[in-house]
């Protein structure tokens, strides 16, 4: 009876396939009826490969099956992952348990479905067939609703973000193993989203006005997939792939918004005529505040903040200014392990910017509400909003540039806003990294780009410290900071666990003892000592605590540690080109206000 149910669910699904193939070269049908009839065709295609996959019994048949409905996942990416995030997030998240803390009286325990959690179980070394069937059970639901609830309406400059977003994610989590973590097949997949993106771009032909920019889109694709489809997963330049290609891909995406005539009604985390991913034009920074500014003002309003930021008044002993523990010589950090009366290193504030949850615990969603914290702590400014502003209200100088600045002159929201602005201008991308993958130099070493290559790649590192900002600021919608479980030592000794609870000290779950929110790397040479205790000195110290698979590999148990077990197995050559390169991720000249 199963075979005979196998052999039909295959038919159905060579049926369901071939549809999609008509439905995609069809010309009678507008662009947006076409992208919805393969995009739903597609959906058809992963539904039936799942279904066939709960009747097998053997691996290398689950593998297979798998691998097909894997596929057909990779072609409607593109557009699920923009229309529907959080069931894209569910079905494409990696295979840990998922905590969702929207208040004390609202948390949310997940267990992990969707294909990562299918790939680690197929290859798992004991095989729970049970379990991987009722996973695939599930994300076939999941699908199933997406499938009913489907009906796309989308504009032309929907379309182009979801494909500037796409291009964007295959640099930044694609080919760095991120949703691939068992097979490595990110290559092969990414390879898939770029026949995607063309399938999308013949289906709006008519849009276009030029055949030769069409035709080059056509052709750079092209150019994509085929680098990708012979590149293998650890020796891949990726380095190479994001200047070349990646880059020139957003560039030409400007033209084919001015061909086609289509004006941007707003701005999302990516700036709509951004051509790097590593640049200051990069991102739309209103969207990481909660204050939308203007432009002009911006500039003045960091001018001000800086005064502000180095004012020791602002604190109740006059002894203190956010600049005693954040020294911009040191990247606004204070080089020590830890701060007198802190429990935790301070972290820097270069690129602070780009996050959506602060402190090491994420107890605050924006910068604001984070100095109202450091206003309130006994071993900080020991002080309150009240009297922080009347010291600002006694100054004529501070007076007169408030009302300058802000329309209500001097209040507690705006001296903070002020503050917030200065720290949101520390991130200029001005690194020897930077200005080479920009074109703007040509000095990083083969070993440098190497670093780079291993960092993207083979060491893993950026599966949680995500490129361009290199912190846990998940791209390309940078909604979310992700917080993760290390097993960071209490010293370099006992290899013991730190008695730092982190993230659960906020809400008390038990399943985010130990969590902590991932840090840029940028600046990392002048950030030291490292991790939220400070417990190591070098990097070399702490790329070891990495190869050797954290704290697991340091002889913890910890159930819920989310840094893969497995040593990363990286030659002492390999470390010091991790090294090097991050290294290359100094600003030069330090962090400075930026001038718009």
């Amino acid at each position: 009876m199963k075979i005979k149910k196998a052999h039909y669910a295959i038919v159905c699904l060579l049926l369901v396939i071939s549809s999609c193939k008509n439905q995609e070269t069809t010309v009678a049908k507008a662009p947006l009826d076409q992208l919805e009839a393969s995009y739903t065709a597609r959906l058809d295609s992963c539904i039936v490969f799942l279904d066939v996959l709960k009747q097998l019994n053997t691996q290398e048949q689950y593998i297979a099956n798998y691998l097909q409905a894997r596929k057909q996942f990779k072609f409607v990416e593109p557009v699920l992952a923009f229309t529907d995030k959080e069931n894209y997030k569910t079905l494409n998240g990696p295979n840990i348990l998922r905590v969702d803390e929207e208040d004390a009286t609202d948390i949310k325990i997940k267990k992990p479905f969707g294909f990562q959690a299918i790939e680690e179980l197929i290859f798992d070394d004991s095989l729970d067939v049970t379990t991987l069937k009722h996973v695939a059970l599930k994300t076939q639901n999941r699908l199933k609703l997406i499938k009913a609830n489907t009906a796309l309406r989308l504009k032309e400059y929907h379309v182009l973000w979801l494909i500037r977003d796409q291009i964007a994610r295959i640099a930044l989590t694609g080919i760095t193993g991120f949703d691939s973590p068992v097979l490595e097949q990110s290559l092969e997949e990414a390879a898939l989203t770029y026949q995607a993106i063309e399938n999308i771009f013949k289906m709006y032909q008519p849009q276009f006005q030029s055949n030769i920019l069409y035709n080059e889109v056509l052709g750079e694709i092209e150019v994509s997939k085929h680098t990708l489809r012979n590149g293998d997963f650890k020796s891949f330049n990726r380095y190479d792939f994001i200047k070349e290609q990646t880059h020139k891909q957003l560039a030409l995406l400007n033209k084919v918004k001015a061909d086609w005539q289509v004006e941007f009604p707003l701005e999302l985390a990516f700036n709509n005529n951004m051509t790097s991913l590593f640049s200051v034009d990069t991102f739309n920074m209103d969207f990481f505040s909660d204050y939308i500014e203007t432009d002009s003002l911006i500039a003045p309003k960091a001018a001000l903040g800086k005064q502000l930021f180095n004012d020791v008044r602002l604190s109740s002993n006059n002894d203190m200014s956010c600049a005693t523990c954040h020294n911009s010589d040191k990247a606004f950090t204070d080089g020590l392990k830890l701060f007198p009366k802190q429990m935790r290193n301070t972290p820097t504030l270069t690129y602070a910017a780009y996050q959506q949850s602060y402190f090491y615990d994420g107890r605050t969603g924006n910068l604001e509400g984070q100095i109202v914290d450091v206003i309130h702590n006994n071993n900080e400014f020991h002080t309150n909003l009240s009297d922080f502003e009347t010291v600002v209200t006694k100054d004529s100088l501070y007076v007169n540039t408030f009302k300058k600045l802000y329309k209500k002159g001097v209040t507690q929201d705006n001296v903070r806003n002020a503050i917030a602005v200065y720290v949101r201008s520390l991130g200029d991308f001005s690194s020897k990294f930077d200005k080479n993958i920009n074109g703007l130099e040509n000095t990083l070493t083969e070993r440098e780009i190497n670093g780079f290559n291993l960092f993207m790649g083979k060491a893993k590192c950026a599966t949680c410290h995500f490129a361009p900002v290199f912190n846990g600021t998940v791209p390309p919608n940078f909604s979310e900071s992700e917080f993760e479980l290390l097993g960071v030592p209490k010293d370099t000794i006992s290899n013991t666990l730190d008695t730092d609870l982190g993230r659960y000290d906020l809400f008390k779950t038990e399943e985010r003892k130990f969590f902590f929110k991932t840090p840029t790397v940028r600046n990392i040479a002048k950030t030291g000592p490292y991790m939220h205790n400070g417990v190591y000195t070098t990097l070399n110290q702490v790329m070891t605590f990495y190869n050797e698979g954290g704290g697991a590999g340091l002889g913890m148990d910890l159930e819920y540690q989310t840094l893969p077990e497995d040593h990363l197995n990286l030659t002492e050559s390999e470390v010091e080109d991790l090294i090097l390169f991050m290294e290359a991720l100094t600003d030069t000249p330090p962090a400075k206000v930026m001038v718009p």
